[in-house]
């Protein structure tokens, strides 16, 4: 599996913010997208989900589901956690499941939520837990449901140090099981062999 974009031009709001871009990232690839603030970080995550169209260039995620978009492939995870505060941990997850097509039953729901460390909440309306648990029901979304290519937007946010090692495992035990994983990032995710995509004036791939 292969994602590769060749002279993406992105406008957002009448204002140009990514141009001839390209790049490619091979399955169990991090390719983490960085620069300043303004240099459409997040606008080429939200283009990658589909959230944004695509002024000129190609985009496609080669080896994939050639009937489905490459947006309809991916996980996306932006800023906004997404989950319902009225429903329970465990029923956010059953709820996500049953729209993505993962497994909504309550030993998966379980399973997704031990694996950031959070199983004991998995009975608690998410209006009353913390930011950092809120962040941890939406990353175990990525659990529950199976999808090749991960679009994070700072997936770390609010999250303590335990919470970012678990993050951590979850995302290698993607890349090692043949995933691509986009992040945007202003600090390391703790991912060894992370490809670097510089966006802004110096913007350039890196191994």
């Amino acid at each position: 599996m292969l994602l590769r974009a060749r002279d993406l031009t992105i406008d957002r709001g009448g204002r140009r913010v990514i141009a001839g871009l390209s790049f490619e990232a091979p399955a169990g690839t991090a390719l983490l997208v960085t620069g300043p603030n303004g240099a459409g970080k997040t606008s080429l995550l939200r283009t990658l989900a589909g959230f944004l169209p695509i002024e000129s260039g190609a985009l496609a995620l080669e080896g994939g589901d050639s009937e489905l978009t490459v947006g309809e492939q991916a996980h996306y995870l932006g800023h906004a956690e997404g989950v319902k505060g009225a429903l329970t941990a465990g029923e956010n997850l059953a709820f996500a499941a049953a729209m993505l097509g993962g497994d909504p039953t309550r030993p998966a729901q379980l399973a997704a939520l031990a694996a950031l460390g959070l199983a004991h909440a998995i009975d608690f309306p998410t209006r009353l837990l913390s930011a950092g648990q809120k962040r941890r029901v939406a990353l175990a979304r990525l659990i529950i449901a199976q999808r090749p290519l991960w679009l994070l937007d700072e997936p770390a946010t609010a999250l303590d140090a335990a919470a970012q090692a678990a993050l951590a495992g979850i995302m290698k035990a993607h890349l090692e099981g043949g995933g691509i994983l986009v992040a945007a990032v202003h600090a390391p995710l703790g991912l060894d062999g992370a490809r670097e995509l510089r966006l802004g004036d110096d913007a350039r791939v890196a191994a």
